[in-house]
């Protein structure tokens, strides 16, 4: 990833900052989840991918979920905490997945406590279960 296409994913997540909080919601305007977010800021750095639906607030597979971002981003090695404009894949709780976008603060994700996007300054506090960047072009799943 370029450091101009990290730059982009990081401003794309920063600008949804504010944003209700919806199940499924894929655009700023009318809401976003933490796929949504992740999807929106990927295609401001120029990302091609198609973005799962039909998922529930709680479960998924991790181990199909890292394989299926495998596809679609270039995973990191040792799945630190990444750079700005990084995905994040966080074990929020027993069963429960959740995306963010790393940023030169902390984290952009969508808070569904909150109800809304939000920039969580500091160190990661969740367990990250992997950390992809951008690849220079991504492919649709």
């Amino acid at each position: 990833m370029s450091a101009e296409t990290g730059a982009a994913v990081e401003r794309a997540a920063l600008a949804a900052v504010g944003s209700r909080f919806r199940l499924h919601g894929r655009a700023a305007a009318t809401g976003l989840d933490c796929v949504g977010l992740v999807a929106l800021a990927l295609r401001a750095g120029g990302c091609v991918v198609t973005v799962p639906t039909g998922y529930a607030l709680r479960g998924g597979d991790p181990v199909a979920v890292a394989a299926w971002l495998d596809r679609v981003l270039a995973r990191r090695a040792g799945g630190d905490a990444g750079a700005a404009g990084d995905v994040l894949m966080l074990r929020t709780g027993p069963a429960q997945l959740h995306f963010a976008v790393r940023s030169a603060r902390g984290i952009i994700h969508a808070d569904a406590v909150l109800k809304r996007v939000v920039e969580r300054p500091g160190p990661v506090a969740e367990p990250v279960l992997g950390c992809w960047r951008p690849a220079v072009q991504s492919g649709e799943a």
